[in-house]
């Protein structure tokens, strides 16, 4: 596909073949250092030079998130299919395959229940490696399950996100899961049961402009790429080059697009640590709509309270006269 190429010098994880003179040594995006895979691995995919943060795999994500041997996937029976019989460079019907024969996995999302630090959670995970972590029909039908389950068990709800976006080979019917997930994370919402979301290296398009961006709370992995074009998209719109900060997550941190940064050694401490801040709270009762009439009024009665006068100087002077 070729808006993968946007994403071209974000690589996974990679172990040297035999063929390879430096078996097992892979080299570091960020600080070009010649590591061991055995170390990167140990220190949870992160270089252990300049703390770079290479891509999780979606199980190597549930792992880290996960209490150990709590997590029960759920929904595996939806696939994937082609409703437009789609063609660009190959039939979109034989990228699935490749797709599902490179994963081993049906489609690019996780979901199910587990533990966090012994806490019942929702979690959904995307896998980057399944068409670049896309999000097609079942994506947002597996998202939205799960706000549906999290909703009727009243379980707080992670999402964690790796994707390119909406998947354009499935068209309106990928564009329709951007609204259909706003929807039911509303519910959620209306419920006062905590939504966090995680965005990881890369998060952009459809995802970034939908659920990814309406958590209660919202996390970012350092340096992460977040953002709803792509950096060479926005360079040839506006015809000027950006900035190596624009588009990561320490930019969108100064402007106010995501609350905090967390590295991957602490991200289970602080979700635990949020989510015992966030859950057991008790939504208010009274309509939305009282109380909105009840700030209407509240905000009337401060304006007239602050009005200030305004004497017109033509008829003060006409009266002293």
């Amino acid at each position: 596909m070729e808006f993968l190429k946007l994403f071209n010098k974000i690589s996974p994880l990679k172990i040297g073949s035999k063929s390879d003179q430096f078996n097992g040594w892979i080299k570091c995006d960020q600080c070009e250092e010649m590591l061991h895979s055995k170390e990167v691995q140990q220190n949870l995919n992160c270089c252990p030079k300049c703390d770079h943060h290479f891509r999780l795999s979606g199980k190597e994500r549930i792992k880290l998130l996960a209490d150990h041997g709590t997590f029960e996937e759920l929904y595996t029976d939806l696939k994937p299919i082609d409703p437009l019989n789609f063609v660009d460079s190959e039939p979109y019907k034989d990228r699935i395959k490749r797709a599902q024969k490179k994963s081993g996995r049906n489609e690019a999302a996780l979901v199910g229940t587990c533990t966090l630090e012994g806490r019942k959670i929702a979690l959904g995970v995307l896998d980057f490696s399944f068409m670049g972590g896309s999000m097609g029909s079942v994506v947002g039908e597996k998202f939205t399950r799960l706000m549906e389950l999290a909703l009727s068990a009243k379980l707080p709800l992670i999402l964690v996100s790796a994707s390119g976006g909406a998947r354009m080979q499935e068209s309106i019917f990928s564009l329709m899961q951007m609204a259909k997930t706003s929807a039911a994370l509303s519910r959620l919402h209306q419920a006062g049961i905590p939504y966090i979301s995680v965005l990881t290296n890369p998060t952009t398009g459809g995802v970034t402009a939908s659920y990814a961006s309406l958590g209660d709370i919202i996390i970012a992995e350092p340096k992460a790429l977040i953002g709803f074009a792509g950096p060479r998209v926005v360079e040839q719109t506006i015809r000027q080059k950006l900035p190596d900060t624009a588009q990561k997550s320490e930019f969108l941190l100064e402007k106010g697009m995501i609350d905090c940064i967390v590295k991957r050694s602490e991200l289970k401490y602080k979700l635990h640590t949020f989510l015992e801040f966030l859950s057991d709270n008790q939504p208010d009762e009274r309509d939305d709509s009282k109380k909105l009439d009840e700030l209407i009024a509240q905000s009337q009665k401060n304006r007239k309270k602050n009005q200030i006068k305004v004497v017109d100087s033509c008829k003060k002077k006409s009266k002293s006269r």
